[in-house]
């Protein structure tokens, strides 16, 4: 088998695993099993119009608030090619965006307590 075939294969079978853990995290919300984007009002217009130049996981990889998901399509009309959106396509993506994609609180896990880390063999890194 080559390394691509296997890595398909990987693909294929960990993609409906993470949209089920991704359903779970989310509660009673469906998860599209093409695009792994949570359908919510707006999600329809999400896929069409922001999965015709990249994939979807984009998205789900990413977070932020109204604003900054604002400045993002703007970046992407400016310099990716994103043509002009309707008031009405606008406001449905940002209002899908906002809600299910919002700001998080924390991107990275907390430090481990200094009484769980290892000893460090080269010496004190105090």
């Amino acid at each position: 088998m080559s390394q691509y075939s296997f890595a398909s294969t990987v693909v294929a079978f960990l993609t409906p695993c993470l949209s089920a853990l991704t359903a779970a995290a989310y509660g009673a919300q469906g998860i599209d099993s093409d695009t792994g984007l949570i359908e919510a009002a707006g999600w329809l217009d999400v896929k069409t119009t922001c999965t015709e130049c990249h994939s979807a996981q984009m998205i789900v990889q990413n977070s932020g608030s109204r604003s900054v998901w604002k400045s993002r399509i703007v970046w992407m009309q400016e310099t990716q090619g994103l043509g002009p959106l309707s008031d009405l396509q606008e406001e449905s993506i940002l209002s899908y965006l906002t809600e299910n994609y919002g700001q998080k609180e924390a991107t990275r896990r907390p430090a481990i307590p200094k009484n769980l880390m290892p000893t460090n063999p080269l010496g004190s890194a105090d």
